[in-house]
């Protein structure tokens, strides 16, 4: 028998009509912000399966952006999303997608660019009860929610570099509660997700970032 939470049962705290139209659409982008270093410049928003048909009389378009400019699902300014990023010189899209049918019900990719230049892809699919799945990182198929403190080593698929990581997680006495490694393909980009029931160190990302194949390192808590 599976245990429910009184969570799951009341749903999150949220503006908005539904937890998965609207506060798990924010939960989506508020993890995609957390991927890039600011300041963003641009998001543009893929809208698939009932995000596309729904998003706009559902408020999906105000929590996806109010989540990538960094709002919680319970933020009131998630309602004036759209004049806040005007006055952020954030720039914006959205395009719903009905033509690609084998996705989840409720799911967005998202283009994020800063001002450094820097292009990130995510999907992200809406679950239900505001709950998330982050789906792709770049292209990439990946598996994370969020829910748990979340270390993303962006790397060069090589022998050597999961020890590395394991090996500072364990000397910053970091107890793991999952660690999954997703790649392209053999040799290619490589994403190691390790996820915490604890806080990371403060500073963490200096010694992960030690190793001639670790290209970036991400910090997620929830």
């Amino acid at each position: 028998m599976s245990f429910i939470s009184v969570f799951d049962v009341l749903g999150p705290n949220m503006i908005g009509p539904s937890s998965s139209h609207t506060a798990g659409a924010a939960v989506i982008a508020y993890l995609a912000h957390k991927m890039i270093a600011p300041p963003l410049k641009k998001a543009d928003f893929t809208l698939y399966g009932s995000f596309a048909k729904t998003y706009h009389g559902h408020g999906t378009d105000r929590a996806l952006l109010g989540g990538i400019m960094g709002f919680s699902t319970d933020d009131t300014r998630i309602r004036d999303s759209f004049s806040i990023a005007a006055e952020r010189g954030l720039s914006y899209s959205f395009t719903p997608c009905e033509t690609e049918t084998d996705v989840h019900p409720n799911t967005v990719d998202i283009r994020m660019e800063n001002a450094a230049g820097q292009v990130m892809t995510i999907r992200g699919e809406s679950l239900g009860g505001g709950k998330c799945r982050i789906a792709r990182i770049n292209g990439v198929e990946v598996d994370f929610t969020g829910e748990y403190s979340t270390v993303i080593v962006v790397q060069q698929d090589k022998p050597g570099v999961v020890a590395h990581i394991t090996r500072v997680l364990s000397d910053k006495g970091v107890n793991i509660a999952f660690m999954r490694l997703f790649r392209e393909a053999k040799g290619h980009t490589a994403y190691t997700i390790v996820e915490s029931d604890g806080r990371f160190p403060e500073g963490i990302e200096e010694p992960l970032r030690h190793n001639p194949n670790v290209r970036d390192v991400m910090i997620i808590e929830p």
